[in-house]
């Protein structure tokens, strides 16, 4: 008797429907969130890139660029404090209406926040086969969601350009041994001084080649501005850099750095230095000697996420919209979460854990520490255990982040394959 035809599985159009239709209300109520999110940001109406602007038309006059100085009620006084390569970056924008301006930045920022948010995704879509489009948007709407995003955005911020520069540089150059390997993290560090670190992890991860490179770009970049504006220059490189009343107040909650947590607790006076440099000490030599590991391992997102929290920790000023680096570190948690695989009461417990501390980590940093609270315009120390654990919120979530943060050995390599190549059997072995 001839066998019957296969009989194809048969699709529920109906139940694709009324998931396509979950999907778009999903992503529509949270598109409906960030109104509310970004109301208290208004409030600073791209306070510093006006800032960046009126210094460039003050420089353009022919007045020492570091000579600008604008009063603010919080903070006192603001002057321009970035090296000169990024003010020869910024002079043209000066040239445009300040509308215009303005603009340009927030269009920058939010394609800056489409592309790192895909990088980061993209991967993590394709091991556990989750709907691309839907996965994509409800992603990027949760960045737009982070008070680190909305104060980079509100104040006219740079710090999305140097994310693109280093996760482009650190995700797809320097694994690829490419000739540009370095360039990104050299430029980046040459606009600001924050993405330094990045040329120290690339020297502790061994990747001597890139390392170089970075630092040649970097150099490179600054020598241009010098020959440019050689005063500005000398002026910069050799007093301002060191001058971090210049910056604003150290012990403003909007600090999140463990130089912040000292200062608000000896508040209006300067805390010890010496207890500031070991505490910086171990937290770079443990974060460090974490994120080589993840990159031995071949997790490279989560050892340079390890160096962005070890970044923010370390800086004496660390303002909210610098730390971007949480973003990375929840769609690792949640990456991990997926992979691990719950059929065991060890797998269920450690996904739970996993999952929670995802959510968590997620709703402090859309909450934030400076958006929804006013901590006041005088210095003033901690005044209970509460307070200060909430004005340090993003300071102990980057240690606790630096302790449990997973490495994801293979992390490249798409799920199903590893699960394939963990149940062949072993080759025999010729003697």
């Amino acid at each position: 008797m001839p066998a019957e035809p296969a009989t194809p599985p048969s699709v529920d159009l109906d139940d694709q429907g009324s998931r396509t239709a979950r999907r778009v209300v999903g992503a529509l109520a949270l598109a409906a969130v960030l109104p509310a999110l970004y109301l208290p940001g208004r409030t600073h109406n791209f306070f510093d890139l006006k800032i960046y602007m009126a210094a460039m038309d003050w420089w353009a006059a022919g007045n020492p660029l570091y000579d600008y100085v604008q009063p603010d009620r919080v903070q006192g006084e603001l002057y321009f404090t970035y090296p000169p390569f990024a003010a020869l970056v910024l002079l043209p924008f000066s040239w445009l209406k300040l509308g215009a301006t303005v603009t340009i930045f927030t269009g920058l920022t939010l394609l800056g926040v489409v592309v790192t948010t895909k990088w980061l995704l993209d991967p993590v879509i394709r091991r556990h086969r989750l709907p691309h489009l839907f996965t994509l948007v409800v992603g990027v709407l949760i960045v737009l969601g982070v008070e680190s995003t909305r104060e980079t955005i509100t104040f006219g911020q740079i710090n999305m350009l140097l994310v693109l520069l280093i996760l482009a540089d650190l995700l797809f150059a320097v694994p690829r041994e490419s000739r540009w390997a370095g360039v990104g993290v050299g430029l980046a560090a040459a606009l600001k001084l924050f993405p330094a670190i990045f040329v120290i992890y690339l020297l502790a991860t061994r990747r001597w080649r890139a390392a170089v490179v970075a630092v040649a770009t970097a150099a490179g970049a600054t020598l241009l501005a010098a020959a440019v504006a050689p005063g500005d220059s000398w002026r910069f490189w050799t007093h301002e850099l060191w001058a971090t009343d210049r910056v604003g107040r150290t012990d403003y909650t909007g600090n999140q750095s463990l130089f912040g947590l000292l200062s608000r607790l000896t508040a209006p006076e300067e805390p010890s230095r010496l207890i500031w440099v070991l505490l910086v000490a171990v937290a770079t030599g443990y974060g460090l000697w974490r994120a080589v590991r993840a990159s031995q391992a071949g997790d490279a997102l989560t050892g340079l996420t390890l160096t962005g929290l070890v970044a923010a920790l370390v800086s004496p000023i660390t303002w909210t919209h610098h730390i971007y680096w949480f973003i990375p570190a929840v769609m690792i948690l949640a990456d991990a979460a997926l992979d691990t695989d719950p059929r065991t009461v060890a797998g269920a417990r450690r996904r739970r854990r996993l999952v929670i501390l995802a959510v968590a980590v997620t709703a402090i940093i859309v909450y934030g520490v400076v958006s929804f609270y006013d901590w006041g315009i005088t210095p003033s120390p901690t005044g209970s255990p509460w307070e200060f654990l909430l004005r340090n919120a993003y300071v102990w979530l980057c240690l606790v982040l630096l302790v449990v943060l997973p490495v994801r050995p293979g992390a490249q390599v798409p799920r199903r394959q590893r699960a394939k190549s963990d149940t062949l059997p072993e080759a025999p072995i010729h003697r």
